[in-house]
């Protein structure tokens, strides 16, 4: 009852010294070379199993597919074509797992991004109605804004020309020009008369009241004189009226007073009357600098 068992046993034997004589032997030679694209296959193959989102959707196809690997990965002597054979099958085996694999990842994502849409469509409408909302209250607000704003606008500008009647000054693409006739002086003098200043308290309280102005002073003569004496006395009724501005606490930075002598006469010299209104200081109010003019200064 037991020879079948015996015949299974000396087979076994038989292989296993039959192998290892031909190992012995393989040993002393040199050792056999894998086929020719067998290492790229493997390659895929490792790639495959080490993503992590693909090695376990096709558990089977990637057996199938290493244990082709395998079988290529043998040494076949001088049959090249055999050799070929098994590293192409073996690569077909490695691109059907990875399809596989691939194609039911991607059921998997498209049944995750079935739920996601759906959400993302309650999510949106929601979004829009609160969108809606917001927006119609911006809208409200900016108007509300904007009705304020242009009241403001119009006050300011309705406050602005109010302080021009009141100075009594020119609108001028250089500002506004505040003429001061010669009563402020004596002739030949530059310091202020006494009680004369009214027009100048006025041009302080405009200048309280538009600290973002600056001012230019200039003073003028007639040609009675030399030009040197004319030039002098010229800048120091301009210094005069600086001066004053200075008294009221407008600060200096926004000043300056430049003394013009003759060189700009607004009527001619031949009469008193054209001589007295040569003789003259002009205060110019600049008009404000825009935060885009100011931008290209710096």
């Amino acid at each position: 009852m037991n020879t079948p068992s015996l015949n299974h046993a000396r087979v076994a034997g038989m292989i296993a010294v039959t192998a290892a004589v031909s190992f012995a032997v393989a040993g002393c030679a040199t050792a056999p070379q894998s086929p020719q694209g067998s290492a790229e296959v493997r390659s895929k193959l490792s790639v495959l199993q080490s993503n992590s989102n693909l090695a376990v959707k096709a558990p089977v196809e990637i057996r199938e597919a290493e244990a082709a690997v395998l079988l290529a990965e043998q040494p076949v002597g001088t049959d090249a074509a055999l050799g070929e054979h098994r590293v192409y099958m073996a690569d077909r085996k490695v691109e059907i797992a990875m399809a596989t694999a691939s194609t039911r990842y991607a059921e998997g994502q498209r049944a995750i991004l079935s739920q996601k849409r759906d959400q993302a469509r309650l999510d949106a409408r929601t979004r829009e109605a609160d969108k809606a909302q917001r927006q119609a209250a911006a809208l409200k607000s900016e108007t509300n804004a904007a009705r304020a704003s242009a009241a403001e606008a119009a006050r300011n500008s309705a406050e602005l020309q109010r302080q021009i009647d009141l100075l009594k000054a020119e609108a001028t693409d250089r500002g506004l020009v505040l003429t001061l006739g010669d009563v402020l002086f004596a002739t030949g003098r530059s310091d202020l008369k006494p009680g004369g200043n009214s027009t100048l308290d006025k041009l302080v309280v405009f200048l309280n009241e538009y600290p973002d102005r600056n001012v230019a002073i200039e003073g003028h003569t007639d040609d009675v004189g030399s030009l040197d004496m004319n030039q002098t006395l010229s800048q120091q009724r301009a210094d005069s009226v600086k001066s004053y501005l200075l008294q009221q606490g407008i600060r200096s930075g926004r000043l300056l007073a430049s003394g013009m002598g003759e060189t700009r006469p607004i009527a001619d010299n031949l009469s008193a009357s054209g001589r007295q209104q040569n003789r003259r200081v002009e205060v110019i109010i600049k008009n404000p600098q825009s935060a885009n003019s100011k931008a290209s200064t710096n």
